[in-house]
């Protein structure tokens, strides 16, 4: 926990000359205002304003000033920034609006909001692992994204074969210099692919480091000579990167609640019931956790997505699965979401659908063990199982009418999320593609 006479004699040690204060919004993107150091202390009184007007989901231009309450625990010097002089460090900011109370669209703020839900109901932590995919592209001569792969290697192959080694070595290395806890890295099924995962934390700290992880990610793939995309499928006919999502809960004595050693698959009824409620609202939370057009070219059958709302022990065709750790580290995980997704309101939507599970005790259906891609649409159905939105338009329809989505988001996001999304359909579907140039002119 920093104070903040910690954070100027750090900033003074460290030879911090600029301070970026980070906000991320609606749609997921981090921005900033960089302030040069000698403003620290006025950005420690939450004193920085910016105008919210110019920011996706943020307020309308009558309302545009807005301000940046730094959080003081996600002080962080950025190591791989470096400036000529001195150093760059980050603060994570809640937003504030002119009134000086908080901003109920701020993506942290929902996420926030529905933290303290979980409390209501006596648990104590959100814990959440992610398991982030990502593609590595060439960069042409003027420093523009090609679509040629980084290196053709394939599933935990290793070098020469895995030619992007180097570039997963300095992202983990840089990751470590600013205190991540790292798990593995390793190259993913898809040429170009890869996966860095970093250890468990409470869900407001893993979505502020999944924001961090994205742009260092980035920046030291330029460094490489790379485009890093966490785009879900930029590339038909192979595996798509996903966001694997691990989550568990725990209680105030940090015990977590999804365990329970007399059953066979070590679920607790408390983890029985969230899976349930996570079920129930999968099509409804779609368009948070696969908020673009392209996130549906990702869930299709044959790629290692998942398709079908569905949940077992360990077959890797269902939408939530159960890892083998049992105990402290008993958890589900779910399989659908992507790196497309504001993780503060992914987290959120996932939370709340959780916790409905656990509040109304819902049920969820029996585990699968067989494989739902080589099951029929009939079977499927006779045990009642549904699909995920094929595609943004049909995620839309289930999230419109959710009044769970609406509870957890908040009135004013729900609504601006909706005409985002409604607009990023109306621009695809007046696209005409290479695909039906390529399909009808020669032949209409």
């Amino acid at each position: 926990m920093y104070t903040r006479e910690d954070i100027l004699k750090l900033a003074k040690d460290n030879d911090v000359r600029y301070v970026r204060l980070q906000f991320t919004d609606m749609l997921g993107t981090v921005k900033n205002v960089e302030i040069p150091v000698t403003n620290l202390h006025k950005a420690l009184d939450n004193d920085v304003m910016f105008d919210g007007s110019s920011i996706k989901g943020f307020v309308r231009i009558d309302e545009a000033d807005m301000y940046l309450y730094p959080d003081l625990n996600t002080w962080l010097i950025l190591e791989w920034e470096k400036p000529p002089f001195g150093k760059v460090a980050r603060l994570i900011c809640d937003v504030y609006k002119s009134d000086r109370t908080p901003y109920e669209a701020d993506p942290r703020f929902v996420l926030k909001k529905n933290l303290a839900e979980l409390k209501k109901l006596g648990f104590d932590k959100f814990n959440v692992g992610v398991e982030p995919e990502f593609f590595l592209f060439k960069l042409d001569a003027h420093g523009k994204p090609t679509m040629e792969f980084s290196d053709m290697g394939g599933y935990f192959d290793l070098s020469p074969i895995d030619g992007s080694e180097d570039v997963r070595r300095d992202i983990v290395l840089e990751l470590q210099k600013m205190g991540f806890e790292m798990e593995v890295s390793h190259h993913e099924v898809a040429y170009g692919q890869h996966e860095i995962n970093f250890h468990f934390d409470n869900a407001l700290e893993a979505c502020d480091n999944i924001q961090t992880f994205k742009v260092l990610v980035k920046n030291v793939a330029r460094r490489h000579g790379y485009h890093a995309t966490f785009m879900p499928k930029p590339v038909q006919g192979i595996n798509g990167s996903g966001m694997h999502s691990n989550l568990s809960i725990s209680d105030k004595d940090g015990k977590n609640v999804f365990y329970d050693p007399s059953v066979e698959n070590g679920l607790s009824k408390t983890a029985l019931h969230f899976i349930a409620g996570v079920m129930k609202h999968a099509q409804e939370f779609g368009l948070v956790t696969n908020p673009i057009v392209n996130s549906y070219k990702r869930l299709v059958p044959g790629y290692e997505a998942p398709v079908y709302i569905a949940w077992s022990d360990s077959n890797r065709s269902t939408m939530i699965r159960i890892p083998a750790a049992r105990g402290k580290g008993q958890r589900i995980e779910v399989r659908s979401v992507d790196p497309a997704a504001n993780p503060y309101l992914a987290m959120a939507v996932l939370l709340a659908s959780g916790l409905d599970g656990v509040r109304n005790e819902l049920t969820a259906l029996n585990p699968l063990k067989k494989n739902l891609f080589k099951m029929s649409e009939t079977e499927r159905r006779r045990l009642g199982i549904k699909n995920l939105p094929e595609d943004l338009k049909k995620a839309i329809e289930y999230f419109v009418d959710s009044p769970l989505m609406k509870e957890a988001l908040g009135d004013e996001l729900f609504e601006k999320y909706i005409e985002a999304k409604e607009r990023e359909w109306d621009e695809y579907k007046m696209k005409v593609t290479a695909w039906e140039l390529e399909k009808y002119l020669p032949i209409i």
